[in-house]
């Protein structure tokens, strides 16, 4: 539903969205889950489709985080946060 209405530009019903899937897949699963992660990536995604560059820099940095210490360094997810952190960090 939160890429639907992405389409139709409503970022703030798609975030409002969004942080509830996050905050329920930390509750439910975990802060350190895959799913909690991927949550917390389609947020940064909105953040920044905003323009909103410092609330994305700093999800990304905690999933980048979160990643090395769970997944490994070398990760395809590690590795994926880490390329959206540098992207963010360009842009802002």
């Amino acid at each position: 539903l939160p890429s639907e209405l992405l389409e139709q530009d409503r970022w703030k019903e798609a975030e409002e969205l969004e942080v509830q899937v996050m905050e329920a897949s930390k509750r439910v699963l975990g802060a350190e889950h895959p799913h909690t992660l991927t949550s917390m990536n389609n947020l940064a995604s909105t953040y920044w489709n905003q323009g909103r560059w410092k609330e994305a820099e700093e999800l990304e940095a905690q999933m980048m985080d979160t990643s090395k210490r769970v997944l490994g360094a070398e990760h395809p997810g590690t590795l994926t946060s880490m390329d959206n952190l540098a992207f963010t960090a360009f842009y802002k």
